[in-house]
């Protein structure tokens, strides 16, 4: 045995020794944690402490080192959050849909938008009222849950992201009442509680059915699988076009392409003849010239508009989103953009020839679901007349 192993092998059999010493202490002389930790208690004279008899211990664990305790009936209750359909669980309090919109904007607008109609790929809130049947149903607090106590609870106890929580019962019933504003659902000047709160029924509260899949269904696993040979023949029978992944081209389609570049170079060059381009002189931004127009407040317009910017695009490029562009949107019909799915209403608006201009666009600003029933749109109005006209003005700049 070389010298480092002869100095090496009684140091690690004294390392051994050591810790299973160190572990038979340790077992032996761990205690259960008691359910409550002892408390001084102030006396009425205040220059005296006594310590408070603790209560009786929780049942200790089996463990081998006798560690950790069963849960408290009060330790449990503080993570029992849970609100049920028949308002079991609803703590006191009250929030209207005015005061919800505020709280709602500061705390659950940068991912739900400003008027709970969702921003990118996170969810919507309101709309898709009448499309469940649809192909591609919009499934929302107002389309498609069937009990409010679901988006209460899920509000109290999830949100707001990354900071769950940390919402006041107040704050959570004005939230949720301004969700029940955004689908239309009540007056911007409804005030929820937990008084009220079972008054509220939801569209879609006769929409679903107890689930008995367990003994309904059992025939489908209880039965003998087949392995092999199941069916004569399998079929394509819809495409995924939703998602754009069904490839369209067919092989004689793809074949055809290859074999097109082919044929060009066979084909013998036509003569052409040059071009005489013309360079126009560049073209500069033309703002509206019509009688009244107000540059400033088309400047004060454009920053308001970002609360639209959410649904709606306008300048070069503009595409239809969740709402249409609104590029030359003065002087245009009501339902005007072509392959944009608008509601029946506003379709009806336009064949009966009303036009957007600057009473129109002001009233509907105002009062959105007054001014059109039924409007697909989930904006709410905008509260201040100056932030109307202002938008109003800006509208008339993009619209030349």
């Amino acid at each position: 045995m070389s010298k480092f192993l002869k100095i090496l092998t009684p140091s690690l059999a004294g390392a051994g020794l050591t810790l299973s010493m160190a572990y038979v202490l340790a077992d032996q002389f761990v205690v259960d944690i008691p359910s409550v930790a002892p408390t001084l208690v102030a006396s009425a004279n205040a220059d005296e402490a006594t310590t408070a008899p603790a209560p009786a211990a929780a049942v200790p664990s089996n463990g081998p080192l006798g560690l950790g305790r069963q849960a408290l009936p009060e330790e449990i209750a503080a993570w029992d959050l849970d609100v049920s359909p028949d308002g079991t669980g609803l703590p006191a309090g009250s929030g209207s849909a005015f005061d919800g919109e505020e709280v709602f904007a500061e705390h659950c607008a940068i991912c739900h938008g400003d008027f709970a109609e969702g921003v990118d790929n996170w969810p919507k809130l309101a709309g898709g009222a009448d499309t469940l049947a649809d192909e591609d149903p919009l499934k929302t607090v107002g389309s498609y849950w069937p009990h409010l106590s679901t988006a209460w609870d899920y509000v109290n106890r999830s949100m707001p992201f990354g900071a769950a929580q940390t919402l006041s019962a107040d704050d959570t019933y004005a939230i949720v009442a301004y969700i029940l504003y955004s689908n239309d659902l009540v007056d911007d000047d409804f005030v929820l509680s937990n008084e009220n709160f079972l008054e509220v029924e939801l569209p879609n509260k006769d929409g679903f059915i107890i689930d008995d899949r367990e003994t309904s269904e059992a025939h489908f696993w209880k039965a003998e699988p087949c392995m092999s040979d199941c069916k004569e023949s399998v079929e394509v029978t819809m495409r995924a076009t939703v998602l754009d992944v069904t490839p369209e081209e067919t092989e004689a389609k793809a074949a055809e392409e290859a074999a097109a570049p082919v044929e060009e170079a066979k084909a013998e060059p036509e003569a052409v003849e040059e071009a005489v381009v013309v360079e126009e002189a560049p073209k500069e931004e033309v703002v509206a010239a019509a009688a009244g127009f107000d540059a400033d407040l088309a400047k004060k317009g454009e920053k308001v508009f970002k609360k639209c910017k959410a649904c709606h695009q306008v300048g070069e490029g503009a595409k239809n989103k969740t709402g249409p562009h609104l590029n030359n949107v003065m002087g245009r019909a009501f339902g005007g953009i072509d392959g944009f799915k608008y509601s029946k209403t506003m379709a009806q608006m336009g064949a009966d020839g009303v036009v957007w201009n600057e009473e129109t666009l002001a009233a509907f600003l105002a009062k959105p679901k007054d001014y059109v029933k039924k409007t697909k749109m989930s904006f709410n109005g905008l509260k201040k007349e100056k932030d109307v006209l202002a938008v109003t003005e800006y509208l008339k700049s993009v619209s030349q």
